[in-house]
């Protein structure tokens, strides 16, 4: 296989050095197994947002105040992927398709970071900068806590049922 290299010329190792995507018949074989996974990652993805939305209908947040529905939901859907890829990683082993349907899709659909941009955006044009700084700091610390507390929660319910 001749050597390929990257845009400033450096050498780069083939991702799988059994497939040579400049051969259009191997292109074709991994085109082929992408269908499953792009088909479970848009309905897991329509499950996510449909539920996001409908989280944004039953809490509202008044404009100008901290969008606390959003933040929620951003939190609980990293507490829920950490709980996910506990189990499937290291505890069931789970068919090809459940961490694209699950994590991509379902939970990539209810988690969503443009929402949390537009809602900054929105206080700042409010003139609410100490909110927007707030939330933006609040959401990121809720979400990778939440994320770290799943996982080690996860884990530590797992040891103690082995007992």
């Amino acid at each position: 296989m001749p050597e390929r290299s990257n845009e400033v010329g450096a050498a780069v190792e083939p991702t799988d050095p059994d497939i040579d995507l400049a051969v259009p018949a191997q292109r074709r074989d991994v085109a082929r197994g992408l269908g499953p996974v792009v088909a479970v990652v848009a309905l897991g993805g329509a499950i996510g947002a449909c539920a996001r939305y409908g989280a944004s209908l039953l809490w509202t947040t008044p404009a100008g105040s901290l969008p606390w529905t959003t933040l929620l939901v951003n939190a609980s859907g990293c507490a829920v992927i950490g709980v996910l890829m506990v189990v499937i990683t290291e505890v069931l082993p789970a068919h090809r398709l459940v961490r694209p349907f699950f994590g991509t899709g379902v939970l990539g659909g209810f988690t969503t970071f443009s929402t949390y941009a537009v809602d900054i955006q929105k206080l700042l044009s409010a003139g609410r900068p100490l909110t927007a700084c707030a939330y933006l700091a609040l959401t990121l610390f809720a979400a990778l806590a939440a994320v770290a507390s799943a996982v080690w929660l996860t884990r530590r319910v797992l040891v103690r049922r082995q007992r």
